[in-house]
């Protein structure tokens, strides 16, 4: 596949060895770019032989010898993006499957990608990788992978995503424990399905594979009211979240004897529906799932009673509302209650999420419909509102609602505040990140 070169940069390696813009990519060291990922690896050596095709069709490797981290200046065509792989599969928990129609398109989005895995973070399933694409895998030391596993019991994973290729899912692990590559894995459970004992076979399988396997979350099903056609799933109550957390505290107090590390961590969600104290900051072991919902509520809460205990401002009397989502507004509500500043009084009001079903009930899928119908009736000062609501710009909810339309619907006025705890009491005392960059135009 060739690349076109768009720019070189002045004097820089390529530049010295007659490398020019209209020139195009053909391979590195008699290996062909496919996309970002092989130029990466393939670049980050001393000794190069470069294959380049000139405009008049005319094709030359030209030998570059640099520093290995150096780079070699070249601007590429957008063949080189990493267009996302599709995923494969038909999964009975899908939450893409559970969207309503009508919203905008990037949320019916399905990427399912080991490049995505390796430079953002996503989670993969590994089903859609054929074995040419695994080796490219293996030779390219992609390290590491954050996995979704399910279950290691082949029928049960089959069963549960749709696909025959989802029961070779330990081969693939092993092969890239074998190569020295590590990874994280992600447990979506779905009571009945891949909890009780087909969770301890699972959780056995992978800690088997430590230190290749790192850790492993535990994350709840999330179902909404958009099911019509799809499997039956049940929600997780107190009783069957209880239970799970009772398989997690056994294998990680004998997983941290025995090798060393908790190595399971439930989400933060699963925390909540069980009704389990939130664990300790030691016991998250440095946060490897954070942004898969493990821990972000201990940081959350840590942030907030470090705010508190080195705060010196007296605070402004004033009334504000805090919208959240029902499962953390009692922790909420403790919270506020513990380390807000004196003088401000804070109402926690849980909202219902009527878009997409009231079983949904994590703060990040409140939509801004709910937001303006719920908080119509506001009348304190502020109100304040969790950035994880809006998109990564900062201007719509997932139904499409603009910030500004619920900012124009609503009374009180509505300021955003980032997702941590030492942002919200700055918040509380009325010296928001929001705020401050307001002040400072």
């Amino acid at each position: 596949m060739a690349h076109v070169i768009e720019a070189v940069q002045p004097h820089g390696v390529a530049y010295r060895r007659g490398i020019r813009a209209g020139d195009s990519l053909i391979a590195i060291n008699g290996e062909p770019i496919l996309d970002e990922i092989d130029y990466q690896a393939l670049t980050n050596r001393q000794k190069l032989d470069v294959l380049i095709r000139r405009p008049d069709g005319t094709e030359e490797t030209v030998r570059i010898i640099k520093a290995r981290e150096a780079s070699l200046g070249l601007q590429l065509a957008d063949t080189m993006a990493c267009r996302p792989y599709p995923c494969k599969n038909k999964c009975i928990f899908c939450f893409i499957d559970q969207m309503p129609p009508g919203m905008r398109d990037t949320l019916y989005v399905k990427d399912d990608d080991w490049r995505l895995s390796l430079m953002m973070g996503n989670y993969i399933t590994l089903t859609n990788v054929d074995e040419k694409e695994f080796d490219r895998i293996l030779r390219r030391k992609a390290s590491p992978l954050y996995i979704s596993i399910h279950a290691t019991t082949p029928e049960v994973r089959v069963k549960m995503m749709k696909n025959p290729n989802a029961r070779f899912i330990m081969d693939r692990l092993r092969a890239l424990a074998d190569a020295g590559l590590h990874f994280h894995c992600q447990i979506v459970l779905c009571p009945g399905y891949n909890d009780g004992d087909v969770l301890k076979k699972t959780l056995s399988d992978l800690s088997a594979l430590y230190p290749a396997a790192q850790s492993a979350a535990l994350v709840p099903v999330g179902l909404t009211k958009f099911r019509d056609g799809l499997a039956h799933v049940d929600p997780f109550t107190r009783e069957t979240a209880k239970a799970v957390m009772d398989i997690a505290y056994d294998f990680q107090n004998r997983l941290l004897k025995e090798i060393g590390t908790r190595f399971v961590f439930p989400s933060d969600e699963m925390v909540l529906i069980s009704g389990e104290p939130l664990p300790t900051e030691a016991e998250y072991e440095g946060y490897p799932q954070l942004e898969n919902g493990v821990g972000l509520l201990r940081k959350f809460e840590d942030g907030l009673k470090t705010a508190a205990a080195e705060n010196t401002l007296p605070a402004v009397p004033r009334r504000v509302r805090i919208p959240c989502g029902s499962s953390i507004a009692p922790v909420m509500r403790q919270w506020v209650d513990t380390y807000g500043p004196q003088g401000v009084q804070a109402a926690i009001q849980p909202i219902r999420n009527t878009f997409f079903g009231e079983t949904i009930t994590v703060t990040g899928l409140i939509t801004g419909g709910d937001l303006i119908d719920q908080l119509k009736d506001a009348d304190e000062d502020e109100i304040l509102l969790c950035g994880n609501t809006l998109r990564a710009e900062g201007d719509l909810f997932l139904d499409n609602i603009s910030l500004e339309q619920v900012r124009s619907a609503l009374k009180p006025k509505v300021t955003v505040v980032p997702n941590t705890g030492a942002d919200l009491f700055r918040a509380l005392l009325g010296e928001s990140s929001e705020f401050r960059v307001q002040s400072a135009d």
